[in-house]
Parts: structure tokens; C-alpha cells; sequence
């Protein structure tokens, strides 16, 4: 008896589109003998499934759907949304009251991770990798950009604090350019993260739990042809993702022993992609966040990784699945 599964894909963020597209690459690959996969798409507007040129609007009493005078429950739910309310806890939540297990973190640590700079903050207190200085502004909030200098010193990343796909991030050379980059942000965001830019070498790599054990994919370093790794590189194919990324076997055990601390300590579950810069001179690890349902395209980093593991991504989609089902028992 095949198990039904929600793929849930959309959500209220400029990531839409890649939220699709990351459900069609899961959708593909999926276990078609073992899961019944309904693919929902969820808007502000609605929330629904679509079937037979018709949308079934999903009864959120109990995340079912009706199909064909038949009543669809789910037995686990596969997300895929990138920003809200998909990353950021909020679907967490909802599902944790249905008791609908889910392959992604859970709402409090999709929560904190969102939020860059709480998240930093946290990840500063394990002291186990560096942290770029940064200052947090609300938009509601007096700020004055000399205040702002005082804290950090140019060039910084100026970048909205809940938000993902580099949308509306700015690298910051000159004083005149901060005003304009912070108020590009609060289009788009409430809060800002203005954060000190560390020169290096850009690093990132998957983390994922079977069972009781932690494991680690090959890391990727991105070589952008912009200033820095923005919308227009990771999804205008103006960057250079090289996989397995050529760096020391010293370096590699690092990443591998603190991405699976930062895994571990901060409770994630399903599979993330941690992102680091490694210091161009100092030669020191620094965290630059958490995603915690990173893209699934095709070409996203995490099919490249899992791809240079040797797994098929059927095979660590269904793995992650399986693990969400056995966490229901």
C-alpha cells in the first residue's frame, strides 16, 4: 500500500519560482512504488492541489484534500518551500498541532536559523567557528548610519535578516552606497543584518541525520563572477560551483567535525547546507548561516553534492523520507 505524501511547494517569499522548481526535481525522483505524491501548492491566497485542470483547495483542519469524492489524509509531509512560511517555522507549527511528521527542522529551530542574526548569536556562544561583526536594524527602529560604522568597518554585506536567494543583498564599499542598500532591504524585509564582509574563499556543504548519526556530503566552494555569490549567480548560472570543492583533507575534516557540532547543537534535523568563508589569511572558519531547506534544482548545491557522493537523489530524497515517517512511529 503506497504511502501518501504532500509536497508542499510555493509559499509567500520572491523564492516562489525556485520553491517550484526545487518540488519538481523531489517530485521526479521520489519513490513512485512506495509514495502516492500530491504536489500543494501553497499562496497567500490559497492553498490547493491541482488535479485535472481543477484546484482541490486543501481543508486545513487537517491538511486534507478531497479527490474525486475521496478523502486524501497525508502520512508525512516532504517541504519544500524556501522562505515563509516554509523555512521560518510557521508551516512547522501547524503541522506539529496535526501530528504530521515533516522532513525538515522543527518550528523553533527553523525559526532561529531564519533569523540570521539570532542565529549568529547563538552559533557564537558554541565558539567553535568565527562570526563576521554585524549590526541588526529593525525598520521601525532610529538608527544613524554613523552608529552603524561604529560597530562594523566597510566593505559590508548588507542583507535582509529573514530572507534567502540573496534577494536584496548589497555588498558595501562606500559610505554613500550603506543609506541606499539598507533602504533596498526594508522593501523587502523589516529587519536588516549589516555585516562586516570577510575575504575568503566561499565554502558550503550538506548536512543531513539517518537514525542517530550525523553525516556530511562533499563540500562545494563558489567562485561568483559578480562581487559575491548574489541572485543573478546562483540561478543565472554566473558563477562557478566546483564540486567536490579543492581544498586541504585538514580543511575538509574541519568543515565535516563543525558542521556536524552546528548540526548537532542546534538540534536540525532532515538535511541542511551550512555555508562558511574560509579566511584568506588567517586561514580560520567562519559561519555564514544555516539554510535549512536549501534549493533542489537540478543544478542546486545539494544535488551537485549528493551527486559527488555517489547517491542517486532518489536515493537521498527516500532516505529523508523514510527518516521522517520512522520519527512518527
Amino acid at each position: 500500500m503506497k504511502k501518501n505524501i504532500a509536497l508542499v511547494a510555493g509559499g509567500y517569499s520572491g523564492e516562489y519560482v525556485i520553491s517550484i522548481n526545487s518540488a519538481k526535481t523531489i517530485e521526479k525522483h521520489l519513490d513512485q512504488e512506495k509514495y502516492a505524491t500530491y504536489k500543494i501548492i501553497i499562496t497567500k491566497e490559497s492553498w490547493y492541489y491541482e488535479y485535472n485542470d481543477q484546484k482541490i483547495e486543501v481543508d486545513k483542519n487537517d491538511f486534507s484534500i478531497m479527490v474525486e469524492g475521496r478523502k486524501i489524509n497525508f502520512e508525512a509531509i516532504f517541504i519544500a518551500i524556501h522562505g515563509t512560511p516554509g523555512e521560518d517555522g510557521k508551516l512547522q507549527g501547524y503541522f506539529d498541532m496535526l501530528h504530521l511528521p515533516y522532513t525538515t527542522c522543527n518550528a523553533i529551530v527553523s525559526a532561529l536559523t531564519f533569523n540570521k542574526s539570532f542565529c549568529n548569536k547563538v552559533v557564537n556562544e558554541f565558539g567553535i567557528v568565527g562570526i563576521a561583526r554585524s549590526v541588526h536594524l529593525f525598520k521601525e527602529d532610529g538608527y544613524s548610519l554613523g552608529t552603524v560604522l561604529d560597530k562594523v568597518k566597510l566593505p559590508v554585506f548588507v542583507k535582509p535578516n529573514e530572507g534567502g536567494s540573496s534577494i536584496a543583498t548589497t555588498k558595501v564599499s562606500k559610505v554613500e552606497d550603506l543609506q541606499p542598500a539598507i533602504d533596498a532591504v526594508f522593501e523587502v524585509d523589516t529587519q536588516a543584518l549589516v555585516e562586516e564582509y570577510i575575504e575568503g574563499r566561499e565554502l558550503t556543504m550538506g548536512v543531513y541525520r539517518i537514525g542517530n548519526e550525523v553525516f556530511t556530503l562533499p563540500p562545494t566552494e563558489i567562485v561568483a563572477q559578480n562581487e559575491f555569490f548574489d541572485y543573478a549567480a546562483k540561478y543565472n548560472n554566473e558563477s562557478e560551483e566546483i564540486t567536490p570543492a579543492p581544498i586541504p583533507d585538514e580543511l575538509l575534516s574541519q568543515m565535516q567535525e563543525k558542521g556536524k557540532q552546528i548540526f548537532l547543537r542546534l538540534n536540525c534535523k532532515g538535511f541542511v547546507r551550512i555555508d562558511f568563508i574560509w579566511h584568506k589569511t588567517s586561514g580560520e572558519l567562519y559561519f555564514l548561516e544555516v539554510n535549512t531547506m536549501p534549493g533542489q534544482s537540478e543544478q542546486s548545491l545539494i544535488p551537485q553534492q549528493v551527486r559527488a557522493a555517489g547517491m542517486e537523489l532518489g536515493h537521498f530524497y527516500n532516505q529523508m523520507l523514510e527518516e521522517c515517517l520512522r520519527a512518527k512511529k
